[in-house]
């Protein structure tokens, strides 16, 4: 477990404030978890962005009437901090029973209060109800590998022996898989995603690709170090002109967290799947 975590509300019992509190964030330096996988701020190999979605936003109007709405906020994958998810969450219960005179006054304290926490500028989008359902569900981009018969007994942690890839071949595709599952490094509650590798290198074995992922599902972490992890196993495995990894998770609590990681510039769309 990251040992920062420890300290945060996360997998005990709290109280639920109403009224704006933003001292309920908690931060997580990213620092350990770069550490552990041979990584520090100076030296990433990816560039990205951590798409936080919130279904249970609420606040209230000068008038006292209550307005629901959602909220989009994308974390920069550089950031010196993540943020706890359950104290984003009680942050958020916050608002509540908080007036706000617009909505543009809102956002401005949400982008000061989650920038503060993360430690670089975040991104906030407030959404009605009806732009989202205009949205609709998106599917994810090129072949879904579930199908294929794969062989695998060990899930304790992720098993990158299992990739293999064709080093006579280079191809571009995209390949996307809804089986993975990894467990909260503090709670030990499951976490469940899709998975999507864009990628141009050396060609990926489908079903190798499929019997690694299947390898995370008792393996203990954060979303954001998942995608890490799979990003540089593929990156050593490959050696890709470009590669771009990234995990829709189901939402838990009201909120779902989507690392995307690339080797270069991307503007990802935050449409959600169907599972989410």
């Amino acid at each position: 477990m990251h040992p920062a975590a420890e300290d945060s509300p996360l997998g005990k019992s709290s109280e639920y404030i109403a009224t704006y509190t933003p001292s309920l964030l908690f931060p997580i330096p990213r620092a350990a978890k770069w550490a552990e996988l041979g990584l520090s701020a100076e030296t990433l190999p990816y560039q990205g962005v951590d798409f936080w979605n919130c279904f249970e936003l609420s606040w209230l109007l000068p008038s006292g009437k209550p307005v629901v709405a959602m909220g989009e906020f994308a974390i920069p994958a550089d950031s010196p901090n993540i943020i706890e998810s359950k104290s984003f969450k009680l942050y958020l219960n916050s608002l509540n029973q908080t007036p706000f005179a617009s909505w543009d006054e809102l956002q401005a304290v949400l982008v000061k209060d989650l920038s503060a926490a993360a430690g670089k500028p975040v991104g906030v989008r407030l959404r009605s109800l009806a732009e989202v359902c205009a949205d609709g569900v998106a599917t994810p981009p090129g072949q879904c590998i579930d199908e294929l018969e794969v062989s695998i007994s060990d899930y304790s942690q992720p098993q990158p022996a299992l990739l293999r890839c064709d080093e006579s071949r280079q191809v571009s595709e995209s390949l996307y898989s809804h089986l993975l599952k990894s467990n909260c490094p503090v709670t030990g509650q499951p976490d469940w995603g899709t998975l999507v590798v864009e990628y141009q290198g050396h060609a990926l074995e489908h079903a190798s690709l499929l019997a690694y992922l299947v390898s995370f599902r008792q393996h203990a972490d954060f979303h954001e170090q998942c995608v890490e992890r799979i990003f540089l196993d593929l990156q050593r495995l490959l050696k890709p002109q470009h590669l771009t990894v990234y995990a829709r998770y189901v939402r838990r609590g009201g909120l779902d967290i989507n690392p995307y990681r690339s080797t270069g510039p991307i503007s990802p769309s935050n449409q959600r799947l169907v599972r989410q």
